[in-house]
């Protein structure tokens, strides 16, 4: 983890989405909280974790409230918010997983409303 460019790009999201909180990891690392909320008011709290970043494209798991169904999810828990072969970090930050999660979020909202995800699907392993 290249951990000067995450407090770069932690300092850089924050002013788009200002409720990020920073904790640190037991082994000096860093993960981040936020709360996003969704065209329809529904607010989440999602988690970040950074394994690998940059070349590695962060982890977002949703922990409040709790998803429970499996589209766009890996096994683990974590949301498919882009598919991994695209993340490039040369042109991809935290704020545009955190982007990219809001749009996830918000396709979310529209599966439990209507029983079908919006969008494209490719398979999910993992």
């Amino acid at each position: 983890m290249d951990l000067q460019r995450l407090q770069i790009d932690i300092r850089v999201a924050a002013e788009h989405f200002p409720n990020i909180e920073t904790y640190t990891t037991t082994d000096g690392g860093l993960y981040i909280k936020a709360a996003l909320q969704t065209s329809v008011g529904q607010v989440y709290i999602i988690m970040v974790t950074f394994a690998g970043y940059p070349s590695v494209m962060p982890r977002v798991t949703v922990i409040t409230p709790a998803v429970k169904h499996g589209m766009h999810m890996y096994q683990d828990g974590h949301i498919c918010y882009m598919h991994p072969s695209v993340w490039n970090p040369a042109r991809h930050d935290l704020k545009y997983a955190l982007g990219q999660a809001a749009v996830w979020l918000n396709k979310h909202q529209v599966y439990l409303a209507t029983n079908r995800w919006p969008g494209p699907s490719l398979a999910h392993t993992g």
